[in-house]
């Protein structure tokens, strides 16, 4: 491929496929590279103990008249994704206080990732690419290009811009402990729950209701302030949020095992009601656009601004 003449994005989550699927279907030249071995972005999960468990998003929705919705039906019809629930449970410090309804949360059986891969089918996609600079012109590394996209967080878009003037959203940390027992311990009808001041949890999810396969795996999501405390050694968090968890839904038993994976930045504390940032050449689109931040934001925002460029290459 002609660099000068192809779009590159950067960022394998799925604001940066979208965003390649946007192009590559009206035939504009567009290379999509990520320093990870995967793609999927804080989309992925990790295979443990023989399943998947998705470690990031939770899920996913997709409002009714939305450009995001017949990707997602189309997804459930070929069985990649599956409508999992609409209602959560909710819980404070005396514990599980009620339910609360809302859209349809769809799962995923082989992971949340798995849909990032989907959309990637036939994309020209390189893993394993660190991309150090992006300067005017624009340049990638030193070399021309006719675009360049960086679908990531601000803090990651600014590190690889020469500029200072990077707007930033402001990104929070997260850690996210999965515990898998012998059996499940918990009601069956414990889908997730929403928790509140909580100096430890912020969300606990049913990871084998989820996923359909009724494994008892569940995976705990930290408040901020407590995953900052951890994140240089997220193993030393698992004690603190197996105890919480097991306080907050009565399992008598500690797990059979845990794993801690670190988002240094899960999410947008202020996400942006604009749909991206284009600017000379170089765009910059994700979850902290689009309001509020969830996996159809990232996926608008990186389509919409797809759209644009190719629109752009056309005129």
């Amino acid at each position: 491929m002609d660099s000068a003449r192809s779009t590159v994005v950067v960022g394998g989550g799925i604001s940066g496929v979208a965003c390649a699927r946007a192009l590559a279907d009206r035939d504009v030249p567009v290379r999509l590279v990520d320093r990870g071995r995967r793609l999927g972005g804080r989309m992925g999960g990790r295979t443990l103990h023989g399943r998947p468990v998705d470690l990031g998003a939770s899920y996913l929705t997709a409002g009714e008249g939305s450009p995001f919705a017949p990707v997602v039906e189309d997804w459930v019809r070929r069985g990649l994704a599956r409508p999992w629930t609409d209602t959560f449970a909710v819980a404070g410090p005396g514990g599980i206080e009620r339910t609360t309804s809302g859209p349809v949360r769809y799962g995923t059986p082989s992971g949340l990732r798995s849909l990032v891969v989907d959309l990637a089918t036939g994309l020209d996609v390189e893993l394993g690419r660190a991309v150090t600079a992006v300067t005017p012109g624009p340049l990638v590394d030193g070399v021309a290009v006719a675009a360049v996209v960086l679908a990531m967080p601000d803090p990651q878009a600014a590190r690889l811009l020469t500029s200072d003037d990077v707007p930033d959203a402001g990104w929070q940390p997260s850690l996210a402990v999965a515990l898998g027992w012998p059996d499940r311990r918990w009601p069956a009808d414990l889908h997730g729950v929403f928790v509140h001041d909580s100096p430890v949890l912020e969300w606990v999810a049913d990871d084998g209701d989820r996923r359909g396969d009724a494994a008892p795996v569940l995976v705990a999501h930290t408040t901020p302030a407590f995953a900052a405390e951890h994140l240089a050694d997220p193993d030393t968090a698992v004690p603190a949020v197996t105890a919480a968890v097991r306080a907050l839904l009565g399992i008598d038993a500690d797990p059979g095992w845990a794993h801690a994976h670190r988002w240094s930045y899960a999410k947008p504390a202020a996400p942006r009601e604009a749909p991206f940032a284009l600017d000379a050449g170089i765009g910059r689109c994700g979850d902290g656009w689009c309001a509020p931040s969830k996996v159809e934001s990232a996926w608008r925002s990186g389509d919409a601004l797809g759209r644009s460029l190719a629109g752009a290459a056309s005129a």
